[in-house]
């Protein structure tokens, strides 16, 4: 199962980086095994509002995730994913939103999350790709 970091969304509707969007559209329409992590889905509707002076309003924000949780799975976190959270702060030196979206991944069982933030490696078993390291 995969999971997609809030940036890879922003990405898929930032016409800034015009590589970094075909990138990000291409693995979001590959990705049928995905889960939509309640943390990712509140940040992007926050995070949408750079991309507003681009023609990307907050209520389109609001309906591409209503569509996304028709086709992924949408998991809710919880309680333990702050605990899990708060041991990856240090053992990692992860920032605490990084670390919640790893602990939610693996709550919900998630084998590989794309991401910008992470580089390439593997956190408690979880595969973190960088979608656009090779751009």
């Amino acid at each position: 199962m995969n999971a997609i970091d809030t940036n890879v969304l922003i990405y898929a509707h930032d016409p800034r980086d015009p590589r970094k969007q075909t990138t990000a559209i291409a693995l979001i329409e590959s990705l049928a095994d995905a889960v939509l992590l309640w943390q990712v889905a509140c940040e992007y509707i926050s995070a949408a509002k750079k991309i507003e002076p681009f023609g990307y309003s907050r209520e389109q924000a609001w309906l591409d995730i209503r569509e996304l949780r028709s086709v992924w799975d949408a998991i809710l976190p919880s309680w333990e994913v702050a605990d899990r959270a708060e041991r990856l702060l240090d053992r990692y030196s992860l920032s605490f939103w990084d670390a919640m979206i790893v602990a939610a991944c693996a709550e919900a069982g998630v084998e590989r999350l794309y991401s910008e933030d992470f580089g390439d490696r593997t956190i408690d078993g979880l595969e973190i790709a960088n979608p656009f390291s090779s751009l």
